[in-house]
């Protein structure tokens, strides 16, 4: 095993091992430089032998240091230490330096198996969609979201962990074709991860959908003996709602984690925000576009691996229980050509499927009838006609109105909601919602946009930049672009000024760009100066540490002037450098430089 330096990149001590995965170990470290706590995640020996990987891992591990999101880890620096292998050769180990965080992961939450109330398991998965929202964005796909990736600070703020090393390992279709692998957690695996096609935004979604199962009901939406049949279960079935296993998840709710989970990924929400956006109508009470539960039911999708392809499990890690498919090693066989005989394993597969249904139904029914909701149609009531809520988008309230009337259905109209996507006075959302099958004569409840809303910037002046992330995150913006700048009209790493400035109003989300002081200021040239004037120049650039030095005889310069200085003029200084300062020693006689200090005062007595 190769040793891991003290010290890496001569500023990163390296300290106790606090976390280990199957691809790197997690250290707490100490930054000599800015003299904070930092944790380093440094690669495995054996994979930083992949020229392959380590192109990769400096490539992503860049964009995930551009990462800046109160939800996202922060990546501090990436580095590389030269070190010796076992064998004597020089390696070149990578690492990561991030943000220390002190808290738990999710993980830690559901150890015990039971689920988290539903405000709280709201709450962090917005979190997580939150951090999302940012990272697709700026092009950075997770493709590893799983509750050890999570963790709640303890002060409560949800945090996103490996950006980086998630990237880096997965680089989009390249990775099946490069490596014929596909790396990930097997309970949080999307249906085209398992199937090793291109991943995408939508594939980090699946895996969230996955997390607020688990949240909410104690368990993830598919357990198994191995990772294999857990990936083909994310394939070929459906999840049970989580409404059957905790009853009082409300429908709403239910009907999110369902479209969250969806096979197709045209099925599912496209984008991080709408998926919390409806999340947070969910938890509200109020109505969502998602399809009803049982609509699902039939959106089980075939398995379509490649004829040839196989799947083995591969231990990536105790800790982190990461799943590898890979194909085409020996292992088991997970589909076979399409139009062959249906293996035996196959058809057990669904006839289990089948009897998992039928118990379903059984226990829903044996449930609704003892605890008395179960109720049975009197003969002489016809059944109600059932109609479907039409399309509503784009729509006013009138146009809303007559469409709905039309199909027989009753209006009325709720408050409005802030869009900044939907112009005003047009349809946001409504319950039953669109696509839904309701009897006819029911009653839609409608939302209408009442326009962008805005938001005031606050003053961030004087505040670190988390401080600031805090601020604008309370106020429903993001913090952008942070500038270092030699001004010490505030302290270091102090915010000392912003774009757009205090009180301006913006649109929600806006970014809002900062830029900090360096700790840094400009050395004057006070050569020649009186000492007062010297010593006021030097305040006035940053500079506060000054001293002055004994002095010495000049016959450029009168007495008690700068004759020199120890950094040059337009030197770059940190402001709490000390400056020193040479004055002109009094005149002696006959302009005498090396004049002794007795014949300095018969000339002054002379002269006097």
């Amino acid at each position: 095993m190769t040793d891991i330096p003290h010290v890496l990149g001569n500023r990163y001590e390296v300290g106790d091992l606090i976390g280990r995965g199957g691809m790197a170990e997690v250290r707490l470290g100490y930054d000599t430089r800015l003299s904070r706590s930092v944790a380093i995640k440094i690669l495995r020996a054996d994979l930083a032998r992949d020229p392959m990987f380590l192109a990769r891992f400096r490539r992503e591990a860049q964009s995930a240091a551009a990462l800046n999101h109160p939800s996202i880890v922060s990546v501090y620096d990436t580095g590389e230490e030269q070190i010796s292998s076992e064998s004597g050769a020089t390696l070149s180990l990578p690492y990561i330096v991030m943000e220390y965080v002190k808290g738990h992961t999710v993980s830690s939450l559901l150890n015990d198996g039971d689920p988290v109330p539903i405000s709280e398991a709201a709450q962090i998965v917005s979190g997580v969609l939150s951090a999302l929202e940012y990272s697709h964005r700026e092009g950075i796909i997770h493709r590893d979201i799983k509750p050890g990736n999570v963790m709640i600070t303890e002060d409560g703020k949800v945090k996103v962990m490996d950006f980086g090393i998630a990237r880096a390992i997965a680089d989009s279709a390249a990775t099946m074709t490069q490596t014929n692998s596909v790396v990930g957690t097997a309970q949080y695996l999307s249906p085209e991860q398992a199937r090793g096609e291109v991943v995408d935004a939508r594939s980090d979604l699946y895996s969230t959908g996955c997390l607020l199962y688990e949240l909410l009901t104690g368990k993830p939406p598919f357990t198994g003996d191995s990772a294999v049949a857990v990936a083909y279960q994310h394939v070929s079935e459906t999840p049970v709602p989580t409404s059957s296993i905790a009853p009082d998840i409300p429908d709403a709710l239910d009907r999110v984690v369902m479209k969250s989970l969806a096979k197709r990924r045209e099925d599912r929400y496209q984008n991080a925000s709408d998926f919390r956006n409806e999340l947070l109508a969910a938890t509200r009470g109020e109505g969502v576009e998602a399809p009803a539960v049982s609509s699902w039911a039939t959106q089980v999708v075939t398995p379509t691996f490649a004829p040839t392809q196989q799947i083995s499990q591969t231990s990536y890690g105790q800790a982190t229980g990461e799943y590898a498919a890979q194909f085409p090693p020996t292992g088991m066989t997970a589909a076979v050509n399409e139009g062959a005989k249906e293996p035996k394993k196959k058809r057990g597969w669904l006839i289990a499927v089948l009897l998992v249904a039928l118990l379903a139904i059984l226990g829903a029914g044996a449930w609704a009838f003892t605890s008395g909701n179960l109720s049975f149609p009197n003969p002489k009531e016809s059944t109600p006609e059932m109609v479907k809520v039409p399309d509503l988008r784009n729509m006013d309230e009138s146009q809303v109105r007559n469409l709905l009337e039309s199909v027989g259905l009753k209006f009325r109209a709720d408050t409005d909601e802030p869009s900044n996507t939907i112009a005003e006075g047009l349809f946001v959302s409504s319950n039953p919602a669109p696509g839904d099958m309701v009897a006819k004569g029911e009653t839609v409840v409608v939302h209408f946009s009442s326009g962008a809303s805005s938001v005031a910037v606050p003053d961030l002046a004087g505040r670190t930049t988390e401080e600031a992330a805090q601020l604008l995150e309370n106020a429903g913006l993001s913090l952008g672009g942070t500038n270092y700048v030699d001004d010490t009209s505030q302290k270091k790493d102090r915010i000392v000024s912003q774009e757009p400035a205090a009180g301006e109003k913006v649109a929600p989300k806006s970014r809002i760009k900062v830029n900090v002081a360096s700790g840094f200021a400009i050395m004057p040239d006070v050569v020649g100066k009186t000492q007062e004037e010297a010593i006021a120049e030097l305040n006035a650039a940053g500079i506060t540490h000054v001293v002055i030095d004994e002095a010495q005889s000049s016959s450029q310069y009168p007495a008690g002037s700068i004759i020199s200085q120890s950094s040059p003029a337009n030197t770059r200084l940190e402001t709490e450098a000390i400056v020193y300062l040479v004055p002109a020693a009094t005149p002696q006689d006959s302009g005498d430089a090396t004049s002794s200090p007795s014949a300095t005062k018969q000339d002054d007595s002379t002269n006097n």
